[in-house]
């Protein structure tokens, strides 16, 4: 008993010092937020109280359906769509020395190219529709993912494969069993380094010619001077870009849970 006793205050540090730890952080950069605010008295750099209350305001009503979801969407649709195209064309350049020889070039060429350059572009050729969102999403997201999965099918294991190959794994199943699982953890690399990138092009995006977005209104109350509410939008981007990649996290640990089962999240 006395021993189980003067456990649980051990138990208990540990669980405020995690708490400390999570917490502290985001603590002192909103102490230091309020302490510029009130000592430099600048109309654009409002309180956290009032950037709080502005939240409350603005997203918890209709504009959260009307104006979070719509983006929400968007990005979902194109990081989907680059996920596809970047696994797909992805394997088959890993899988072939000729088409990767033959590829590399015009890869390097459209790497290059910052994807909000090609905006104007993609309004020319695709409108100004939510489709065209979502190619400008895609656009961005596509590149990680793509040179990702290349990397990771040219490191497969030779000894695996030549173990399938023995056995007559083919086909479906040996792209299933040993190129797909053999990669995922640089294709999840990939994915997780695209969806900060596909945040950032849905903005971008969405304040070219939109009329409902987080972008098209961030804009919209920074022209209107509606300074708390421009922050608040911004401080709702925050928070879904982390509420993201949290999701993402768990969907990566039940993913490659062998591969981190084995130590491979400490390589």
């Amino acid at each position: 008993m006395t021993e189980h006793r003067g456990a649980e205050p051990g138990a208990g540090h540990r669980a405020v010092r995690r708490v400390l730890t999570v917490a502290g952080v985001p603590a002192l950069l909103v102490l230091a937020w309020w302490a510029y605010a009130v000592l430099s008295e600048s109309f654009y750099v409002p309180t956290p109280g009032e950037v709080a209350g502005a939240f409350a305001e603005t997203w918890f009503s209709p504009r959260l359906v009307e104006d979070a979801l719509p983006s929400v969407l968007r990005l979902l649709a194109g990081y989907l769509l680059a996920t596809v195209a970047g696994v797909g064309l992805g394997v088959a350049i890993g899988l072939s020395a000729r088409l990767r020889a033959a590829a590399e070039p015009v890869l390097e060429f459209f790497r290059a190219i910052p994807p909000p350059v090609l905006v104007p572009l993609i309004m020319l050729l695709a409108g100004i529709d939510d489709g065209m969102k979502v190619l400008v999403i895609a656009s961005g997201c596509v590149w990680p993912i793509l040179l990702n999965t290349v990397e990771g099918v040219r490191a497969l294991d030779e000894v695996l494969s030549d173990t399938c190959r023995m056995y007559g794994v083919r086909g479906t199943s040996r792209l299933r069993h040993l190129v797909l699982r053999g990669a995922s953890p640089q294709i999840m690399t990939g994915l997780r380094q695209s969806l900060s990138v596909g945040i950032i092009l849905m903005v971008i995006s969405e304040m070219f010619a939109s009329s409902s977005g987080l972008g098209f209104t961030i804009v919209l109350f920074q022209r209107g001077f509606a300074i708390p509410e421009m922050w608040s939008g911004i401080l709702l981007l925050g928070l879904l870009g982390y509420l993201l990649a949290v999701l993402f996290r768990r969907l990566e640990r039940r993913v490659l849970h062998w591969y981190h089962g084995r130590g491979g999240d400490r390589a």
